[in-house]
């Protein structure tokens, strides 16, 4: 009788928990396919086990990681998920492609059908298939209908014991040691001393985790926190601290030229950011620390900024720099009209912004809001309105960050299955690997998507499916 083959798979978090799905649906499919072949019919009944799906998670339990994301709402994809800006792109995109070809060698119940409505790629329409119903918030979040990160993790956990998935829960892999001849076994060293089997096997932990798992000599880029909040020169944001402002936040690069095009897209008049560089901007929620500035927006300008970038808030962001001191001049006349009176820096800025904004906005720009506005003021005013500036500093929390760029270069990796290419049967994924993106669930479907990509591939590469990813010419 032959041996029962396993494929390992290392961390239960987002990637590890798709991986066990993909793997273990399309093994028990082949095993009910080779049944009823090999029973005459009769069914799963007449076939015996020849594959098993083992995950090892350190905690004590499985899934820990995706009932902290969102808030515990879990922001699980996006409806766009091509415009999460990943970093290495071109990987991302390739494995992407790849993920589609494979779902469509799916069945029923394997992510091969996109049975909802909205299933518009291979990551939603798996969990279409497994029963997960979602909906669509600002920016093509996409949120479970349930409102809560256990419903993903239920729809996950419910489906690997149906597919017979075994999970293994404080148990520490501490080394991955690869077979020391072909067609050989891999070796997991576990914490305790002890070791385990296994015929393929899938990393999917952070990347710090992974880089003591993974043989020597795999390429791997030195882990850094990102996505994130960031620091700044202290003076405003430490009086401003905790106050949320709804506006936008840029991020400029001093000795880069700003060309007249993106000056005239932007709405920037002459003389202003002159010898600067408008390297991106984030239209969102902002929010003020002591140390500098955190929320959505700082979070994605963190997976850009550099030393001596310097950040600028927007209060105003749907009025242009060029017609700022326009807005405020009419501004200025209708409270005349209203107030009886000349209009004061203070009668400006009431309904506009926060008070403990506006006495900063005042100091910054030199103005005493007690006193009525003077001609040539609005100019000024508007240059702070649409951009306090603040030079960074560096990251602000790294325990906020929501993931660590850094990995195993990708360059290492078969971007159609996620093996890594000098170590056959050895698969990284996930957060394991040098891939980074946007906030708004863009993460959460690379995860997704490279453990879905993994499980396929392991699972074919056991069956020896002809049609498998590692049959065709490399």
């Amino acid at each position: 009788m032959n041996e029962t083959k396993t494929i390992a798979i290392i961390g239960g978090g987002a990637s590890g928990l798709a991986a066990a799905v993909a793997a273990g649906e399309a093994l028990r499919n082949v095993e009910a396919s080779r049944g009823a072949e090999g029973s005459g019919g009769r069914g799963v009944e007449g076939a015996a086990s020849a594959a098993r799906v083992v995950v090892y998670e350190a905690s004590d339990r499985v899934g820990r990681s995706i009932l902290a994301t969102g808030n515990g709402r879990c922001n699980f994809s996006n409806a766009r998920p091509g415009d999460g800006d990943y970093r290495n792109g071109p990987f991302v995109e390739a494995a992407l492609a790849a993920l589609e070809e494979v779902l469509g060698r799916q069945p029923v119940g394997c992510g091969g059908v996109l049975a909802a409505e909205g299933a518009s790629n291979a990551v939603l329409g798996f969990f279409a298939d497994h029963g997960l119903m979602w909906r669509e918030e600002g920016e093509g979040r996409l949120y479970p209908l349930a409102n809560k990160a256990t419903s993903v993790l239920d729809c996950l956990r419910a489906t690997c014991a149906a597919a017979g998935v075994e999970e293994r829960a404080e148990c520490e892999v501490a080394a991955v040691q690869p077979p020391r001849e072909a067609g050989g076994r891999f070796t997991l060293r576990l914490a305790g001393g002890r070791f385990e089997r296994a015929d393929a096997v899938i990393v999917a932990v952070g990347g710090s985790v992974a880089r003591g798992l993974l043989p020597e000599g795999v390429p791997f880029r030195e882990l850094e926190p990102t996505l994130g909040p960031l620091a700044t020169e202290p003076r405003w944001p430490r009086r401003l601290d905790n106050i949320r402002v709804r506006g936008a936040l840029e991020l400029w690069r001093p000795g880069e030229e700003t060309s007249p095009e993106e000056r005239n897209c932007y709405g920037l008049p002459l003389g202003t950011h002159e010898g600067e560089r408008l390297v991106s901007r984030e239209v969102g929620e902002v929010m003020f620390r002591k140390y500098g500035v955190s929320g959505i927006a700082a979070f994605n300008l963190s997976r850009l900024a550099e030393s001596g970038d310097v950040l600028a808030v927007d209060f105003v962001p749907w009025i242009r720099l060029c017609d700022m001191e326009a807005f405020l001049n009419r501004r200025r006349k209708l409270l005349r009209a209203s107030l009886g009176r000349e209009a004061t820096w203070d009668d400006m800025l009431c309904g506009m912004v926060l008070a403990p904004v506006a006495d900063v906005l005042l100091e910054a720009a030199a103005l005493n809001g007690a006193r009525p506005v003077a001609k040539g003021e609005t100019a000024r005013m508007a240059t702070f309105l649409k951009g306090l500036r603040l030079p960074a500093t560096g990251h602000g929390d790294p325990r906020q960050c929501q993931v660590h760029r850094g990995g195993v270069e990708v360059g290492a990796v078969d971007e159609r299955t996620c093996e890594l290419r000098e170590v056959p049967g050895l698969y990284v994924v996930g957060e394991a690997l040098d891939v980074d993106a946007a906030c708004g669930g863009y993460n959460l479907h690379w995860a997704w998507a490279s453990g879905l990509l993994a499980g396929w591939s392991t699972a074919e590469r056991l069956a020896g499916s002809s049609g498998s990813a590692r049959g065709e010419e490399r």
